[in-house]
């Protein structure tokens, strides 16, 4: 009789351990190219942001154990294509049939897609950009050749320029270019510019004075 009862009372503590557990269920997929041949690359693929991690195998399936009810993102980890994500619903009555949406990009329109899953990419990423060849517009793009396209103008012109010039204007340029050849020197003729505007100014305000007086 004792034995019976501790018979009864081990199945009713396996019982309740089950019951205890938390229904879960396993998700399974497969990535295919575009052109329906297996994704034989090895792809990492995490739920719930890492929350649970998978490897795709040769043939480009893969399987996520244990997985709870509830609403649960799919992302698929390539280096070298673009897959869409997965959001997956999760029923505690239904755990065998889930609720599956694609997103092509986030923010995309959701679209429907059938269980056990079926994912092919969307694209290919570019690390690289490919090499431009030679073209004369890309040097006139830069400062350097343009700055010297200018120097070599100005060498040509301006002796033609100063053909056409009177003796006394050439001069008065000669002195204007050594000038700019000693900034200390052009900063003097600036400053004796302004002095000379200056006293002109004076001189000329003293004269009206003057005259204003003799008319008095």
């Amino acid at each position: 009789m004792i034995t019976s009862s501790r018979l009864v009372f081990l199945l009713l503590g396996i019982i309740a351990i089950c019951a205890a557990q938390p229904v879960t269920t396993t998700l399974e997929g497969r990535l295919e190219f575009p052109d329906k041949t297996p994704f034989n690359i090895t792809t990492r693929i995490s739920l719930n942001n890492a929350e649970y991690t998978t490897y795709s195998r040769s043939d480009g399936s893969f399987v996520i154990y244990n997985v709870p009810p509830g609403i649960h993102q799919i992302d698929i980890h390539s280096p070298t294509h673009h897959f869409g994500q997965v959001k997956v619903q999760l029923l505690e009555e239904s755990m065998d049939a889930p609720k599956c949406l694609e997103y092509t990009y986030p923010g995309a329109v959701k679209t429907p897609v059938k269980y056990p899953l079926v994912l092919t990419p969307y694209a290919t990423y570019d690390y690289f950009e490919p090499k431009r060849g030679f073209s004369i517009f890309s040097l006139l793009k830069n400062p350097m050749v343009l700055m010297m396209l200018v120097s070599g103008g100005l060498m040509v012109g301006m002796p033609k320029l100063m053909e056409g010039l009177d003796p006394e204007e050439k001069e008065v340029m000669r002195k204007q270019m050594q000038a700019q050849s000693n900034p200390t020197e052009m900063l003097s003729q600036m400053f004796s510019m302004g002095n000379s505007e200056d006293s002109g100014a004076d001189s000329a305000k003293s004269r009206r004075e003057r005259r204003r007086a003799k008319k008095d």
